[in-house]
């Protein structure tokens, strides 16, 4: 099925894909079947999260795991576009997730991907730590899809374990939580809110959804992949390549 809808998208006989299944095939069929961008080696995986109090994306979330430096500078060149015209951030600003703030920190290759940021990818405020992730001092966070892929699911269990903590331990008090105090809260963490995640360098509209989505994710996610159509978010992602001088 997942074959079959990368060619109706291939064909033009659909705007776009929409799966909740295996991420690797997803991945493979829209590669192989649609084929990347010009310019772009390798696609992305873009995961919109909310927990900041506002919406951010981080990029790449699974799609490549071994990112070289110019993968890492097309990764947040895509995600610029993709705040832009799926989440409406009129100057976002990119950040590459490192081991340390400085230019200097981290592998080479991430040494590598800070100077061609710096040079080539217009918002870019430079490194992240993994608790800056939970300010509100960037729009896109750049990274590895090894990395991305870790983080994620971190991210999706360690806010269910809290979450679940809380109330035990209230409980245990004899205390009542209203609705009210989770609700914001539950609604910060649920993947659901945004459906999917929009595969980024491939010649097409691409949505991966959870596993375990619900209706509501379903429906969500159809309604993210009907945005990047209507936006014509690669039409964007070519342009800003050619005029970085990457085609």
């Amino acid at each position: 099925s997942i074959s079959v809808s990368a060619q109706l998208v291939k064909e033009g006989r659909a705007v776009g894909l929409v799966s909740m299944g295996n991420t690797g095939m997803v991945v493979a069929a829209s590669t192989l079947l649609l084929g990347r961008l010009p310019g772009i080696r390798m696609p992305a995986i873009a995961v919109t999260v909310g927990f900041t109090g506002h919406p951010m994306v981080i990029v790449d979330m699974g799609a490549n795991v071994d990112a070289s430096a110019e993968n890492l500078l097309h990764n947040g060149m895509m995600g610029s576009i993709f705040a832009q015209d799926i989440l409406g951030i009129e100057a976002p600003r990119v950040a590459l997730l490192n081991v340390g703030e400085e230019a200097e920190k981290g592998p080479k290759r991430f040494k590598e991907a800070h100077q061609l940021l710096t040079e080539g990818c217009a918002g870019f405020v430079g490194n992240i730590e993994g608790g800056g992730i939970f300010g509100a001092t960037t729009d896109v966070i750049v990274t590895d899809g090894f990395t991305g892929n870790v983080m994620l699911k971190l991210l999706e269990q360690f806010g269910e374990f809290v979450l679940s903590k809380v109330a035990e331990s209230a409980q245990d008090a004899g205390l009542k939580i209203s609705p009210e105090v989770f609700g914001p809260v539950i609604r910060d963490l649920d993947y659901a809110a945004y459906g999917g995640a929009l595969l980024v360098g491939v010649d097409g509209v691409v949505v991966i959804g959870h596993g375990k989505s619900d209706p509501r994710a379903v429906s969500n996610a159809l309604k993210q992949a009907a945005r990047a159509a209507d936006a014509e978010i690669n039409k964007h992602i070519i342009a800003g390549l050619e005029a970085s001088g990457i085609s």
